[in-house]
């Protein structure tokens, strides 16, 4: 196949009508627009449909077959979603959201980390990259209409987006699912109203980490449901909060010490 040099070639123009949710629902696709990121989407089994790619900045990936078709760099600053373009960009098979049903028959741990509301897809993404990083089990996306394929969940997230262990769900889903489980899973509520910090709760049993919207916080249901609610102190003369993604980033390496320390005092 020859170079694709237009706007208006099928291919082109899928990828343009992608960056929108609608057209990713629509398609069942999603665009990649990072080499490392679609590495670890075909470590992960989704499934490539196409690539663009400018021979000027890369090789053929291994790996993409016969779908790899060449552009210039022109046409890839152009539909690229990065400012400087990595030298692809792919188009993917979508999986189906996991949901409640998927959760009850996933092989999880005792570690949860649930973002209720969150808004922001960056930082949605940088705590998907942080919990895959923490060894968190499993992460709870509770009443969050971004899909996981939105171009800043994929390029915060480093690729941890595409793991098996994320779930949406409902608030009650989630309630009713701790529940039935094991009742004796605690939920942690970080919300700066809490009587003790997250340095004097125990996080090393069944654990719920859960972080509320940027701007609201954590819903009333959550925080009257919460075994604990615990703050992040703060010491300084301006500042009275953090940005969720680093507080969830300092509540789940809080619980990769406690873990750690009580392994080494055993």
């Amino acid at each position: 196949m020859g170079p694709i040099t237009s706007l208006q070639n099928s291919k082109v123009k899928l990828i343009q009508r992608l960056r929108s949710k609608r057209g990713r629902q629509s398609e069942s696709r999603f665009v990649i627009d990072s080499l490392r990121e679609l590495r670890r989407a075909l470590e992960m089994q989704y499934r490539l449909e196409y690539l663009l790619y400018c021979s000027d900045q890369i090789d053929i990936p291994s790996g993409t077959g016969p779908n790899a078709y060449q552009v210039n760099s022109s046409l890839l600053t152009q539909i690229s979603y990065r400012e400087n373009p990595d030298g692809i960009v792919a188009v993917m098979r979508s999986k189906p959201q996991q949901g409640l049903f998927d959760l009850e028959h996933f092989d999880f741990g005792g570690s949860f980390l649930a973002l209720v509301g969150l808004q922001i897809p960056g930082n949605i993404g940088a705590l998907l990259r942080t919990a895959d990083g923490a060894g968190m089990d499993t992460v709870l996306l509770v009443d969050i209409a971004l899909d996981l394929y939105n171009p800043n969940v994929i390029r915060n997230s480093a690729g941890a987006c595409f793991r098996d262990n994320i779930f949406q769900l409902k608030s009650e889903d989630v309630f009713a699912f701790r529940s039935e489980w094991d009742p004796e899973c605690q939920i942690i509520a970080a919300h700066d109203a809490g009587k003790r910090t997250l340095y004097e709760v125990d996080l090393r049993g069944m654990t719920i980490i859960a972080l509320g919207n940027e701007a609201q916080g954590l819903p009333r249901e959550w925080i009257a449901r919460a075994d604990h609610i615990a703050r992040i102190p703060m010491t300084g003369e301006i500042s009275d909060s953090l940005n969720v993604s680093v507080s969830g980033a300092l509540f789940m390496y809080e619980m990769v010490r406690q873990k750690l320390a009580a392994s080494h005092s055993s």
